[in-house]
């Protein structure tokens, strides 16, 4: 009888083992997934900042560029076919 005690007992700790240990490998799985899921993404928002940053850039230049009253008048007469008393405008295609 008390042999048989101890095998039940002996079976329920290892339950209760096994319980534990398959949540504990759970939650290490799942970390992990989520750690990689968050590197990807970081190495997605990485780029994009990068892009980002490239634009900043060029829109900064563009805003020195159109301080120019010389700038400005040139884009004008190039964008939107504008002209000076006098000038022909002939716009040849790319």
């Amino acid at each position: 009888m008390k042999r048989k005690k101890v095998k039940r007992n002996f079976i329920i700790i290892a339950a209760i083992y096994l319980v534990i240990g398959f949540l504990l490998m759970q939650t290490v799985v799942k970390t992990s997934y989520e750690l990689y899921t968050k590197s990807v993404e970081k190495k997605e928002f990485q780029a994009e900042l990068a892009e980002l940053k490239d634009k900043e850039d060029e829109l900064k230049g563009q805003v020195n560029k159109l301080q120019d009253p010389d700038y400005i008048a040139r884009y004008a007469r190039e964008k939107y076919l504008y002209s000076k008393d006098g000038e022909i405008i002939i716009r040849i295609p790319d």
